[in-house]
């Protein structure tokens, strides 16, 4: 088969033609859902504010199966920097391009055709097989999957097993998959201080002195050790603002922002209380507004691994290296619920730059990865 007329590159060339960019889903949802209601899932849209979400699912038995992703996908930027239209999807040498094509539509196609494929060798296959889809994973995350996970926990829907499609490998595809992600949060912090004439330092508070101990305090605290799943914690500013512009104006306040990536050796409130009790030390008349983005996860050894791990051996010929590297994704919501959760997709190598693009080759090897996955975990003897 040529591989430009695959059915995987067919239906993410249809995906990456909507211009879906957050919170917005451009009719993926509705075609990925025309693609499952024939083959006999059950189909929950479910809109929160401005992002469309649905929930799939094929049977009414544990265990249930989930392939977890977005439709949204981040702006295209400079469009004179793109050598093709970002959502005019376009094959080169083997390489399909394309806003989305990447992270994640690529792997959405390759999810429905393995799973059409599925259901047609294993009618009667064992559990359930469900899809949890959001238009709003690379932006605020408020009004997607976390919600739709509310709404399953209400009504003690559970995902046993979850495969999230983000783009996880490296040089080839299926060479890394994340097991688990660390946690993130973020702080603004405000130090005050009192305004006025450099001239006059005994009528002022300078709080970039004052701030400046506290801060290297906290950017050369040890948090822990990390362990076998996880490095060690990081604390990094991002961002410092201050002063009004002028040089002969001492400012009346240092805005700091920063952000802790972290193991599952910690959790929100001893970062809290660790921070504060810094900030406190030095008598700052601070405020902060804290951003908790989800905590670490880990999914350890066992079904859900080897499946995985079995379906890329069978594939590419390799076994995979399980990762937590990376930033977060939605499976920091799915995991709290008991799920055992694993990201796996295409390379990464170009997402969220201009001229994204992914190899059709590996498309088409990430459905038979994600058929194997199916096939190691939900398929029974009636083939």
């Amino acid at each position: 088969m040529n591989k430009a007329h695959a059915p995987v590159i067919e239906l993410a060339i249809d995906l990456i033609a909507r211009r879906s960019v957050t919170p917005e889903d451009a009719g993926c949802q509705e075609l990925m859902s025309e693609r499952l209601k024939p083959i006999g899932f059950n189909i929950e849209s479910m809109i929160f504010e401005d992002t469309t979400n649905f929930w799939a699912r094929r049977g009414t038995t544990d265990p249930v199966f989930c392939f977890a992703g977005h439709t949204d996908v981040v702006p295209a930027g400079n469009l004179e920097l793109w050598h093709t239209p970002p959502f005019e999807p376009t094959i080169i040498d083997g390489m399909l391009y394309g806003r989305g094509a990447a992270d994640m539509k690529g792997s959405l196609a390759a999810m429905i055709i393995a799973t059409e494929r599925f259901v047609i060798d294993y009618p009667d296959h064992q559990g359930s097989i469900s899809y949890l889809i959001t238009s709003d994973e690379e932006g605020p995350f408020i009004n997607g999957t976390t919600r739709v996970i509310d709404t399953l926990e209400a009504r003690q829907e559970k995902i046993t097993y979850c495969i999230v499609g983000e783009p996880s490998s490296t040089y080839k595809v299926g060479d890394v998959v994340k097991n688990g992600r660390r946690g993130s949060i973020s702080g603004e912090l405000t130090i005050n201080g009192k305004q006025g004439h450099v001239a006059y330092p005994d009528h002022v508070k300078n709080p970039i002195h004052l701030a400046m101990p506290a801060l290297s305090e906290l950017s050369q605290t040890h948090w822990d050790n990390g362990n076998e799943y996880f490095p060690e914690t990081s604390f990094q500013l991002s961002n410092i603002q201050s002063g009004t512009g002028a040089t002969n104006v001492v400012p009346g306040h240092i805005n700091a922002w920063f952000n802790l990536r972290f193991s599952t050796e910690l959790n929100f409130k001893k970062i809290v209380d660790k921070i504060e009790a810094i900030l406190n030390k030095y008598q700052l008349d601070y405020e902060i507004k804290w951003t908790y983005n989800g905590l670490p996860f880990i999914t350890e050894e066992g079904l859900m691994l080897d499946a995985v791990a079995k379906a890329i051996n069978t594939v590419t010929g390799s076994l995979p290296d399980f990762s937590t590297a990376g930033g977060t994704s939605d499976g920091r919501f799915i995991a709290p619920t008991g799920a055992n959760v694993v990201e796996l997709g295409p390379c990464n190598s170009t997402i969220h730059q201009v001229n994204e693009s992914v190899c059709c080759d590996d498309l088409c090897q990430l459905v038979d990865i994600y058929y194997h996955s199916l096939v190691n975990i939900l398929g029974n003897n009636d083939k």
